[in-house]
């Protein structure tokens, strides 16, 4: 019996959101699992697997060796600067915080030019990397929640546009209002920065005072983003 690869609810949903046929970027590719799988199931014509380390990239190349999977060139380098823009016309970047995906793409322009299809999924500083795409020439085209190991992580689409978002969807998802996990993403960031509002207000530094009053006008934000899901969701 041939082995299968089995991904993880979070790669599984980036694998579903490549287009068919495309050539395929995967940086941080760590495991190598996700360019691997879609190889395997023909649903890419090329794929460069590219990390930062040498661990992870052998060990992604293990990963293709142990299942067999022909098409990948398996790529040392950091973000995208050994990656050409003419090589993948989908980019995938996961597993890392918001704010180091930013710095990627904010190394290579040519990710904005309209001939690209960026797959995100920001690990952490979710809102970062949305500001980031919104104050640099991306739109985000489509977004989700998926619950993998414990852990709500947002997935985005984007690629060349122009958008404007609030507060609120700056940090609770410019386009989750109707996703199933949108509540509960939504609540646990009310919950941490609740408490980050509590931290501060201790202190007696006025820069402090400053950033809880910034922290009270994200809550504020977020309590009425709950609001407009709620309306939305619920009968």
């Amino acid at each position: 019996m041939t082995k299968q690869l089995e991904l993880s609810p979070r790669l599984a949903l980036l694998a579903q959101w490549v287009p068919q046929g495309t050539s395929l970027a995967d940086v941080g590719t760590d495991h190598g699992h996700l360019p691997v799988w879609l190889r395997l199931h023909g649903r890419v014509r090329s794929a460069i697997a590219s990390d930062l380390r040498k661990g992870p990239l052998e060990r992604a190349k293990e990963t293709g060796r142990a299942y067999g999977a022909d098409g990948i060139d398996y790529r040392l380098g950091d973000g995208l600067s050994g990656i050409g823009a003419d090589e993948a016309e989908t980019i995938v970047i996961a597993g890392m915080g918001g704010e180091n995906i930013a710095s990627i793409l904010a190394e290579a322009p040519w990710t904005a030019d309209g001939r690209h299809t960026l797959l995100l999924a920001p690990h952490t500083r979710a809102e970062e990397l949305r500001r980031f795409l919104m104050e640099h020439g991306y739109a985000i085209r489509r977004e989700a929640l998926v619950y993998d190991r414990g852990t709500i992580y947002p997935v985005l689409e984007a690629g060349a546009g122009e958008m404007t978002l609030s507060l609120g969807q700056l940090w609770g998802g410019a386009k989750l209002l109707h996703d199933p996990l949108g509540d509960r993403y939504i609540i646990e960031k009310i919950i941490r920065l609740q408490g980050a509002v509590a931290g501060l207000n201790r202190s007696a530094s006025p820069e402090d005072g400053k950033k809880a009053d910034r922290v009270r006008d994200i809550l504020t934000a977020l309590l009425a983003m709950r609001e407009e899901w709620r309306h939305a969701n619920c009968p």
